[in-house]
This record gives structure tokens, C-alpha cells and sequence, in this order.
């Protein structure tokens, strides 16, 4: 007798009993397993984007030249505590109060939502906290009734791409070719120094109104934001609605941004492989936090060294 598995056909006329006749059911699918499993990923995704961090993109100018126009960068989301403008979606309505609070730190790159009824993300720099008396004469900022430093230092020239065309209207005389004959932009870079150490690179290419800002007390709750690009930057110098009206509630910061990520020129399509082209090159991974250098110790009034708020 053979060993070899046969089919034999049932009297009935039914399927053959065989190893080659049966046929497996396909299983239905379970739709409320997938929908399950789907809904899970996106609240996932949503909880990180609301307590641990978020990207963002940079559509203005307001930052140069610490961002430029198509930088991609890491705001992380809990640093101050959380508040109304912590979810990803604003389904929250503008409220008072943070979870978790704390004040921003001097020279802190933060991305807030502006006062009243607009929706987007605007980033801008800390400049001032709550009780500071702030001023601003001929661009410089008087803190506390002390100038805070200002320093000229060499140009860091932005090669001129589609998302930084360096229009003459923005930075008059700026476009030069550099030593390969492509187009850069020099502009005029002036280093700032904050009182807690906090140092930084802003543009300041000419006189405008914003460079004249008469006192403001900062209130409590609320800090003082400014761009770096001092020449186009509608911050708390600005009058609302199209700058942000003073010093801001801490309510409407959603967190501090950490590095840049990558950043393209503008040049890029809808395909993919335009991407590596458009990649500009020594941006990716920079820190955005401010460095620091050593705060000079006040000198008391027979010129020996005290700290800040020691007795005299």
C-alpha cells in the first residue's frame, strides 16, 4: 500500500477530505479593532505634540538671523507648565492661569499665540520679566533703567535663496557676491547681552519708529518679546493688532524652542526629489538657546565688588 495521502471523494458528492481539497475560510476583519488601533496612534501623537514637544516651520523674517525663512525646528512644550494654548488644536478657550508654571528665562526663544482673535504661532525672544521697567531709545534696550550691551560685530552673511531674497526695501546695500560669486547678504549684526548673561546676535540695519519705545512697567503674569530681526519684527513694540500690544500674558506662550532640525531654500517642489537640493547646508541641529557669558558684579559706592542685591 502506497503512503501517499489521496483524495477520496465523499458519497454525497461533498468537497474531497483531503489535505488538497480544503479550502480556509478567510477571516473577516475586524474594523472596530483597526479604528481602535488608529484612534490609539492619533492620541498618542496628539499627547506628545501637548506635553513633550512639536515642530514647527518658520515662515518670516522676524527671527533672522538666528531663523531664517524654511528653518524646521523642536519647540518643547513643557518647560513653563501648561496652559490653554498647550493643545496641539485649540480647543480650549483663552483662560487664565499654567499647570506646572514657571516664568521664561532672559533670552528664552519662545512660541506664543498673539492676543486676541488670531489662531496662528508667532516665535519671538523673552526680553523682559514680570516687574522690569522697560524702554527703548535709538534701538537700545534700557532694562531697569540700565542700557543693556550692544556690541557691533562682523556680519554673518545669509546666502541669498528663495526664501531669503534679501530685497533691497528689507536690507538696502546688502546683497554682495561672495568669494565664489554667489549672492549673499551682509547685514548689519550687532551682539546683545541681557543682565542675566544671555547673549545673542540681532539685525539692526536702520532708524525706525519701533526703535523708540517710551517706558512700560511689566506687569505681573506677563514678559516682554521681541524679535531679532529689530527691522521687521511685529512684537510688543507694536500696537495691536498687528504687533502684539506690550508685554504678553506667560498664558500664551506654548513652550521654548530647542534646535533646528533642517532647513530648505525655498527651492523645493512637491517632489521628493527636490528635498536634498533644497537642504541648506550647516543649518541642521543648531541650539536655539542663547549662550551665556560671565554678569558683571556690581560695584558698590567705595568701588569694592558686591553681588546684585547685596546690602551697600
Amino acid at each position: 500500500m502506497s503512503d501517499k495521502a489521496t483524495d477520496i471523494e465523499s458519497t454525497d458528492g461533498s468537497a474531497p477530505t483531503g489535505s488538497k481539497g480544503a479550502k480556509k475560510e478567510k477571516a473577516p476583519i475586524d474594523w472596530w479593532s483597526e479604528i481602535k488601533g488608529l484612534l490609539i496612534l492619533v492620541i498618542a501623537v496628539l499627547a506628545f505634540h501637548t506635553f513633550v514637544a512639536k515642530p514647527f516651520y518658520i515662515p518670516s523674517s522676524s527671527m533672522m538671523n538666528t531663523l531664517l525663512v524654511g528653518d524646521r525646528l523642536i519647540v518643547s512644550k513643557f518647560p513653563y507648565g501648561y496652559s490653554w494654548v498647550s493643545p496641539s488644536f485649540r480647543i480650549l478657550p483663552p483662560m487664565k492661569g499654567r499647570l506646572f508654571g514657571s516664568v521664561p528665562e532672559r533670552g528664552d526663544i519662545v512660541i506664543l499665540n498673539p492676543p486676541g482673535p488670531r489662531t496662528e504661532d508667532w516665535i519671538k525672544r523673552v526680553i523682559g520679566l514680570p516687574g522690569d521697567i522697560l524702554e527703548v531709545r535709538e534701538g537700545q534696550i534700557i532694562l531697569n533703567g540700565k542700557p543693556v550691551p550692544q556690541e557691533s560685530v562682523a556680519s554673518d552673511p545669509i546666502p541669498v535663496d528663495e526664501n531669503n531674497p534679501c530685497t533691497e526695501q528689507e536690507f538696502p546695500g546688502a546683497r554682495q557676491p561672495g568669494p565664489d560669486g554667489k549672492l549673499l547678504c551682509y547685514v548689519n549684526t550687532v551682539r546683545e547681552t541681557l543682565p542675566n548673561g544671555a547673549t545673542y546676535n540681532i539685525l539692526d540695519a536702520r532708524r525706525q519708529s519701533t526703535d523708540n519705545v517710551p517706558p512700560v512697567v511689566i506687569p505681573e503674569g506677563h514678559v516682554y518679546l521681541m524679535g531679532d530681526n529689530r527691522d521687521n519684527s511685529a512684537d510688543s513694540r507694536v500696537s495691536l493688532p498687528e504687533g502684539l500690544g506690550g508685554p504678553v500674558p506667560i498664558e500664551n506662550i506654548g513652550g521654548r524652542a530647542e534646535f533646528i532640525t533642517f532647513s530648505l531654500d525655498g527651492s523645493e517642489t512637491w517632489n521628493p526629489l527636490t528635498w536634498f537640493g533644497a537642504l541648506r547646508e550647516g543649518r541642521a541641529w543648531r541650539s536655539l538657546h542663547p549662550a551665556h557669558v560671565p554678569v558683571p558684579i556690581d560695584n558698590g559706592p567705595q568701588g569694592q565688588g558686591q553681588l546684585p542685591g547685596s546690602p551697600q
